[in-house]
């Protein structure tokens, strides 16, 4: 092999629209598993706001041209290089340019283009895909109406479907070859087409929209699975509806597709029409699917229709501009799952999911703004940043300005940009004109990098009845960016009584030195816009408790030093919830961060009776809330702690910490958590994966690894019963996770007898991977490395590298950190291997590394020596020399 190319990065500075443009495109596949024949028929003209004259270079990766006309007259097959089509002088009026190539589905191991799953054919073209099927300008940017032509064996493809509306099909006279015609009326990015063929099952239902048109729906799905995609459906038209009451989107085409397979890089895409899923986010029944996923489907397909309108009918000038159809979509799709499940649970879970992947991600060397400015490889920048960040950033927006001017401006938005490729600028500007607010400071959000440090202190004059709130931000330096400056911080707050109500909030005036404008008196949110900034509370007779940054009201680390019996203020008598679960978060990572430091100095640990008194007053309350309940009693995660340990952290030292609090707790609150496990036994009587069922499921599996904690031998006995007893997925594998814990005979037993009844269910099967990949004890690595020789795992399918070695890299931190350096050889070499094949899920997994340097001197050794391992390695893609060098540097 020989060493890796340079790339030159591409940079937002140099941002200048295309040349040519492409207003039609014709194009007409043969499939072939093989050789594809591609022919595409692409009406240009060259762009008024291009450079007259230019040399038109059409974008290409592995496709092999077979012909080549101008206009009808036959061009140089020399033009055509692996990564190019330059045409010198092309015409200074409309012209007709007609490519004919062919390209290898079977072959397409990177799972980009037009390959194969199983034995359908299907493309995947976001971001740069569309380029490996033809030679195209594939940019956001260049907007065509597309007419696909589908051709096909009917005994291999009876089902052959494409963008926008079927407008014809048929048989093929004298052949056993078929065809179907698809026409998509609305000009789209070459990042958004898509086809798929083959012989799928599928499920029909229709959806009339808010102005009376009817809308078929299907969903295609591989034979025999279609009954676990009703709840997809049901999704998706309650996805429709929402959009139309919320954001008055209504869908624009007769006919809406999705299809899911097993090979897919990603979760799903959003393709104008014909969504291609991932079949983790459609399939589900009762026996196969816990409620995370019945959840996580909800969530994916939401996400992707939106993007109908947050994506597809605007899409972004370029790929800096991603955060405008990402961030906003996800946005959009949480606001969905809180308005159909409970809004507090919702708001936590995404909070959680920020903290782990987006803040370590900022804490580390691949941080990079919201809006990055410059790139090497756009599929890694397909990131937590970009995602959760991005929607937290119009969480912000949405904050400052309100709800309704926020709605108008989202209206404005649709209206001046509908058919058109975006900027973030643009965007923004729909905002300022409809609230009058002046964003120029807020756009540093999406410029600077890394998370910002929120530092508050208090002093409460008994004397003078007033409590002052100082509080002072600073954003730590990232790669690139070490000069930061002061962002707007909408900080939403609430202080609380001794007696546990709410006070009013009333400031010394907004003249007068710490006061406050009405409006943040009246909304409690007040905006730190400066690097420090006092506020003074009057007339508060008694010493308040300070609830700060409720709702999570901005993407910052809250620091302030609140008291045990604050703690237990905010975590009985907030009227915030979200709050409520932070001071329970809080208060554990306190103890459990001062727990590690007594580990490491060789001391024995101290125990709070009162907080495991207040863990025990909501198990026993649970039934209230059961799912916020579920979330409050379980404890962060190791990775949570040493987020917030922040350098030389040890792993072990760690994982000891939380199973010694654990203990501690679990045998404090035993009886109430028995209590609780029995009350709640009835949660799962006729499955259903609403809110409130799932919520009762949560917290009797919190209950039960509290027991296990406590009482590892109770806690087998009950999990085996319930192992068995199981009529749904979530108490089976909750039950299988309590077991495989405890370890031992019965997690063997059980994890065989979980493999015996599934071993024909992929999905099902991903998760007993990943329960064994995450056992957190010496010896998983050998069982991990033992486990890529069984029959069921292949290094071909992304959903079962992600559930092996993705959930040993990123879910078992004190194997996969070992101070040996195994885990990291382990994971090294597997990114090698991989990359020869699908460049972009090898370069996901080297994503788990990003915490590296925050190690403890000898494993940070031992991480530098397996990535510089990586880094030697002749021929790596691009992809993943993009992120080992950036990991490194």
């Amino acid at each position: 092999m020989t060493a890796t190319p340079a790339r030159a990065p591409v940079l937002l500075a140099d941002y200048r629209p295309t040349d040519y443009l492409i207003d039609k495109v014709d194009i007409d596949f043969r499939l072939h598993p093989t050789a594809a024949r591609v022919v595409a028929r692409l009406s240009m003209r060259p762009n008024p706001k291009g450079i007259p004259g230019a040399l038109l270079r059409l974008d290409g990766d592995g496709v092999t041209a077979l012909r080549i006309e101008l206009d009808g007259a036959p061009l140089d097959l020399a033009l055509a290089r692996p990564e190019s089509l330059t045409i010198e002088a092309p015409p200074a009026r409309p012209f007709e340019l007609v490519i004919e190539s062919q390209v290898n589905p079977a072959g397409n191991t990177q799972l980009s283009g037009l390959y194969r799953s199983g034995s359908a054919y299907c493309t995947q073209c976001e971001a740069e895909g569309f380029r490996r099927i033809t030679y195209f300008l594939d940019r956001p940017d260049v907007l065509s109406v597309f007419t696909t032509r589908i051709e096909a064996e009917r005994g291999e493809a009876p089902i052959l479907l494409g963008n926008g509306n079927r407008v014809a099909h048929g048989d093929i006279p004298g052949t056993s070859r078929h065809y179907a015609v698809w026409f998509d009326p609305h000009p789209k990015p070459s990042y958004l087409f898509a086809l798929v063929g083959g012989d799928l099952g599928v499920i029909q239902d229709h959806f009339q929209t808010m102005r009376g048109r009817s809308v078929q729906l299907a969903i295609y799905v591989e034979h025999g699975k279609e009954a676990r995609a009703h709840y997809a459906m049901d999704a998706l038209k309650r996805s429709m509806k929402w959009d139309e009451e919320k954001f008055g989107r209504e869908y624009d085409l007769d006919v809406f597709n999705i299809v899911a397979v097993s090979d897919f890089n990603m979760g799903a895409m959003e393709n104008k029409g014909l969504n291609i899923f991932n079949d983790k986010y459609v399939l589900a029944s009762p026996t196969t699917a816990t409620d995370a996923d019945y959840a996580g489907i909800e969530s994916v397909i939401a996400h992707e229709y939106f993007h109908n309108w947050t994506g597809n009918r605007i899409t972004c000038r370029d790929w800096f501009q991603l955060c405008l159809k990402e961030g906003l979509t996800v946005f959009r799709d949480q606001e969905f799952s809180s308005d159909q499940r409970s809004r507090p649970v919702k708001r936590i879970e995404d909070v959680r999911g920020l903290r782990a992947a987006q803040f370590a991600e900022d804490a580390g060397p691949l941080a990079h703004a919201v809006r990055p400015e410059t790139y090497v490889e756009i599929n890694n920048f397909y990131t937590a940043t970009v995602y959760q960040k991005g929607a937290e950033v119009i969480r912000t927006l949405k904050t400052l300005i309100g709800d309704a001017a926020f709605s108008a401006g989202m209206e404005l938005y649709f209206k001046r940009h509908d058919g058109a490729a975006a900027t973030v600028e643009e965007f923004i500007a729909c905002f300022a004109d409809s609230s009058g607010y002046d964003f120029q400071q807020f756009m540093l959000w999406y410029r600077q990098a890394g998370t910002p440090i929120l530092q508050v202190r208090s002093l409460y004059d008994r004397d003078a009845a007033t409590f002052m709130l100082e509080f002072q931000q600073t954003t730590p330096p990232t790669p690139g960016q070490n000069e930061k400056k002061p962002l707007v911080i909408p900080v939403a707050l609430g202080l609380i009584g001794a007696a546990g109500h709410e006070l009013a909030l009333a400031t010394a005036g907004e003249n007068d030195p710490g006061g406050a404008t009405e409006d943040e008196c009246a909304s409690g949110v007040f905006n730190v816009s400066t690097s420090s900034r006092q506020i003074i509370f009057k007339n508060v007779r008694t010493q308040p408790t300070p609830s700060l940054l409720r709702h999570f009201s901005a993407p910052v680390r809250l620091d302030y030093n609140y008291s045990e019996a604050e703690l237990l203020t905010l975590l009985r008598a907030d009227s915030d919830l979200f709050n409520r679960w932070q001071a329970a978060q809080t208060y554990s990572t306190r103890l459990l961060v001062q727990a590690t430091a007594d580990i490491r100095g060789g001391s024995e640990p101290d125990f709070s009776e009162n907080f495991a008194r207040a863990i025990g007053e909501i198990v026993a309350a649970g039934d209230i809330d059961p799912a916020f309940s579920a979330m409050t009693v379980t404890l962060p995660g190791e990775l949570d702690v040493a987020r917030e340990i922040g350098r030389d952290v040890d792993p072990d030292a760690i994982h000891s910490a939380r199973m010694t609090l654990k203990h501690r707790v679990g045998s404090f609150i035993m009886p109430i958590a028995m209590t609780a496990y029995e009350r709640l036994s009835g949660a799962s009587a006729g499955y259903s994966p609403d809110a409130a069922s799932s919520g009762k499921r949560a917290l009797r599996l919190a209950a039960l690894d509290l027991i296990a904690a406590g009482d590892p031998v109770s806690a087998r006995d009950l999990s085996e019963r319930q192992f068995e007893s199981a009529d749904n997925m979530t108490d089976r594998i909750g039950a299988l996770s309590i077991l495989t814990l405890i370890g031992g005979e019965p997690r063997d037993r059980a994890l065989a007898r979980f493999y015996d009844l599934y071993a024909h269910d992929a999905l099902v099967i991903d998760k007993w991977f990943t329960l064994q990949a995450t056992i957190p004890e010496p010896g998983t690595l050998d069982r991990v490395s033992r486990l890529m020789s069984h029959p069921a795992f292949t290094m071909t399918n992304p959903n079962r590298l992600r559930a092996l070695i993705g959930a040993f890299a990123t879910g078992n931190p004190t194997q996969f950190n070992a101070s040996d350096g195994s885990g990291y050889n382990f994971l090294a070499g597997s990114i090698i291997t991989l990359d020869q094949n699908n460049p972009q899920v090898a370069a996901r997994l080297l994503v788990a590394f990003r915490s590296w340097k925050t190690m403890e001197p000898e494993r940070r050794a031992h991480a530098n020596s397996a990535l510089r391992e990586v880094s030697r390695h002749p021929g790596l893609s691009i992809d993943t020399r993009d992120i080992i060098d950036r990991m490194i540097a």
